[in-house]
């Protein structure tokens, strides 16, 4: 990657983040990345991708999903029926080993962006399994013998959600960054790439109210920027009047349409209280 990570015209990026990205691909360390749901890890790689004219190539982590997948898997029991069968296909083991995601990164005639995405939804052990591979950039074929080896190291993304901790032996190995959720100013220009055209007191109003949900104590989920998103178009395709917003009863805790914004009944019940609770005191 000769040109350097200044974020792309559909993604905000922030200075510390961009300083992140050409950090971690100057290092040629696997970038992991932290923060709450909806900051935008994911579509960080597909956006040093395009930046960069990378193919992507993704790895969406699941808990059942185990190391190995990502290397390749051997279908011993299709070439146990395929000999049994009598097929031809069975004399070359080679048929029978499926490519996984870090096989096709480390063979891709183009430097790619390997993205392991939500890390943290594996096995505590899956990191551990992975960190002489990424180290070593090559792996063996016990069942051909053949060696992979990555002729250059690929531009690694590694998302984590923070749902476990990961080893310190995996963490010595990355370059770290933490995605903040994004200030009132970064919040701005991200709505203007979505919205370019949308009334500026609108946002403001929006924004004031989806900072002010933010911060009510005891949240389950708390609305996310792609849920701000979400609720703004909204807004905008019931064509929802500025003054419903701006004249809004504080009594009325909940916002209208908050079905974007709110995405459980617990939550959707404790602002029904507090707006029971605000109504008899105003009395």
């Amino acid at each position: 990657m000769d040109q350097k990570f200044t974020g792309t015209k559909n993604y905000v990026a922030t200075d510390d983040l961009k300083v992140a990205v050409n950090a971690a691909v100057t290092l040629r360390r696997p970038l992991l990345v932290k923060g709450e749901p909806g900051t935008g890890k994911t579509v960080l790689a597909h956006e040093i991708a395009k930046a960069t004219g990378a193919p992507l190539i993704e790895w969406n982590v699941k808990s059942t999903t185990k190391a190995q997948q990502g290397l390749y898997e051997y279908d011993a029991v299709a070439r146990l029926r395929d000999g049994q069968l009598g097929d031809e296909r069975v004399h070359d083991i080679s048929n029978y080993v499926r490519k996984g995601k870090l096989w096709e990164a480390f063979t891709s005639p183009e430097l790619p962006v390997l993205l392991i995405d939500e890390i943290d939804k594996a096995d505590i052990e899956f990191p551990n399994d992975l960190l002489q591979e990424l180290d070593r950039m090559s792996f063996d074929v016990y069942e051909t013998g053949e060696r992979i080896e990555a002729k250059e190291r690929p531009i690694v993304v590694i998302t984590s959600n923070n749902e476990k901790e990961l080893p310190d032996a995996f963490l010595r190995r990355c370059f770290f960054h933490y995605i903040k959720f994004p200030d009132a100013d970064t919040m701005r220009e991200i709505i203007d790439v979505h919205f370019p055209d949308i009334q500026k007191n609108l946002v403001t109003k929006a924004m004031e109210i989806f900072y002010e949900l933010r911060e009510v104590p005891g949240l389950k989920k708390k609305p996310s920027t792609s849920e701000l998103l979400d609720w703004l178009k909204l807004l905008l395709v019931e064509d929802m009047p500025l003054d419903i917003l701006q004249d809004r009863d504080p009594n009325k805790a909940i916002p209208p349409l908050h079905g974007a914004l709110l995405k459980n009944e617990q939550d959707v019940m404790m602002f029904e209280r507090l707006a029971f609770m605000a109504r008899r005191q105003g009395r």
